[in-house]
């Protein structure tokens, strides 16, 4: 899924309904190569899993991205950071930013669908790869690492799925009836989806270190092990969270912040030494369906429009010390106009605009439909962030090292160490509070809320007045509703 990574779109999973998790379309299979035929070789496995990478960032009837804009709407929009464009008529997005969302919201139902649709071509390449027999591959070693690559993604979408809507259907076989009573699933208990998700992870591990060449970007062993000590974050499993940062401290993986915060979000510096895993994205780089939404903060830009997505108010740009190299990056008040070679200086109550995403090496510099920003999905600033909020958690209060974590993502920031003497809770709320500054519009602050408790996610809601209709239920997102209908196995969230 890299720039150098072909995306190859599987003719072979028409058997796959695009959006309906469960339910599966009829096709006509005399036009079509269908997985007997297909998976007969190791460049047919490294397609199937190139096209479990696509899934990331494209859509297949050309909607949002997952990652680049579908997934922030969830985690973002509705949180305290940021809020819809007043331009912005689509209600559900709207509703999205003012928490009134009910369960037939079709961004919610979107997120749910794309999802399901990685999960399935997941299940699809790890099941046929494993099939193919091992001498079709030049290396023995690349039959395994494909199918835990393809395990890596299954991963991250499941603990998506989990976070977000709680018990969620299990699937982890593409089914091979079309019989409508056997498509229908209910919900698996949550323990059982993270047993899954923890279960894929620990194979993942044994995914390479690094990658050269056409490989850059793809899953390594060391983005395995920092998502397994995210789950177990989540799961408050401190312990367990602890063994796992080690393996990264330890392994060799050569992972170190930028100098520079800006490097996080430059073309220049794709894939660089903090970047753990990555959605890539590739200015204008012809591959179809491919494109940055999020670096449509330009879209006001020449135009007198505002944004697609604003901070909440001016407050979460206050939140920054004045020497922070963080604020410059994250937001923008004024930029160079060079159709007329004036400068606009944005005067309005919803500035500061978001400004991580934007592609400065694109002239004209609001073209930005083009925009080859990658999504940093997991960098090594989170792993000091989760490292000191786990030595934090298992000692009672911060250690020194704890702190050093701390303060090493404070100072790349230019900003001064935390005080010492800080006792458990007010230390945690530090490390939440950088991870708030650092993970502005990286899909990170509506799970940091939630992982608080809901009684944390709906006051921190509150505050502001477009968002006082949040409720402790908002700790989950309504099963959609069409699923429901389609699948009458399924249950809904309470409340909802």
């Amino acid at each position: 899924m890299n720039k150098h990574i072909k995306y190859i779109v599987l003719s072979f999973i028409l058997i796959s309904s695009t959006f309906i998790s469960c339910n599966k379309l009829v096709e006509n299979p005399d036009s079509v190569i269908v997985s007997s035929q297909f998976y007969q070789t190791s460049s047919d496995a490294v397609a199937a899993v190139n096209a479990v990478y696509n899934t990331l960032n494209s859509d297949p009837l050309g909607d949002f991205p997952m990652y680049g804009r579908q997934l922030n709407l969830l985690t973002d929009n509705a949180s305290d950071n940021q809020n819809f464009s007043p331009s912005n008529t689509n209600p559900d997005v709207r509703a999205l930013s003012t928490v009134t969302y009910v369960s037939i919201n079709g961004r919610i139902l979107k997120n749910w669908q794309q999802h399901y649709f990685g999960i399935n071509r997941a299940n699809i390449a790890i099941d046929n790869i494993a099939a193919i027999p091992a001498t079709a591959f030049p290396n023995p070693a690349q039959q395994t690492q494909l199918i835990n690559e393809a395990k890596f993604i299954r991963a991250l979408l499941y603990f998506n799925l989990v976070r977000l809507f709680g018990a969620v259907p299990l699937i982890l076989h593409n089914p091979t009836s079309v019989d409508v009573s056997s498509l229908q699933i209910p919900r698996t208990p949550v323990d059982s989806v993270y047993g899954q998700i923890i279960s894929d992870l620990k194979d993942a591990t044994g995914l390479p270190a690094t990658y050269t060449g056409a490989n850059i970007g793809r899953a390594s062993g060391g983005a395995a092990h920092t998502l397994l000590a995210k789950v177990y974050v989540t799961r408050k499993q401190w312990a367990l969270a602890q063994t796992e940062l080690q393996s990264i401290f330890s392994g060799g993986y050569g992972y170190a912040l930028f100098a520079n915060f800006k490097d996080v979000f430059q073309k220049a510096t794709k894939n660089g030494i903090e970047h753990i895993f990555s959605v890539q994205y590739a200015t204008n780089g012809g591959e179809a369906n491919t494109t940055q939404y999020l670096s449509q903060s330009f879209n006001s830009f020449n135009t007198g429009t505002y944004p697609i997505d604003i901070p909440s108010d001016s407050s979460i740009s206050a939140l920054f010390d004045t020497t922070d190299t963080r604020k410059a990056v994250t937001f923008y008040t004024s930029q160079f106009n060079a159709l007329n070679g004036q400068t606009i200086i944005y005067h309005n109550p919803y500035t500061p605009y978001f400004n991580k995403f934007v592609d400065y090496t694109l002239s004209p510099l609001n073209n930005q439909t083009i925009s080859g920003i990658n999504f940093p999905v997991l960098r090594y600033a989170e792993v000091l962030l989760l490292n000191a909020e786990v030595l934090n958690e298992i000692n009672g209060a911060p250690t020194a090292e704890a702190y050093s974590a701390i303060n090493q993502v404070r100072a790349r920031a230019h900003v001064s160490d935390l005080t010492p003497g800080l006792g458990q809770s007010d230390f945690r709320d530090s490390v939440f509070l950088e991870r708030r500054k650092e993970f502005i519009q990286e899909g990170q602050r509506w799970f940091d809320l939630v992982r608080q408790g809901g009684q944390v996610l709906v006051d921190a809601l509150k505050v502001f007045p477009a968002k006082q209709a949040a409720t402790l239920k908002d700790s989950l997102y309504p099963i959609p509703l069409t699923e429901i209908q389609l699948d009458p196995l399924l249950t809904q969230n309470p409340g909802w």
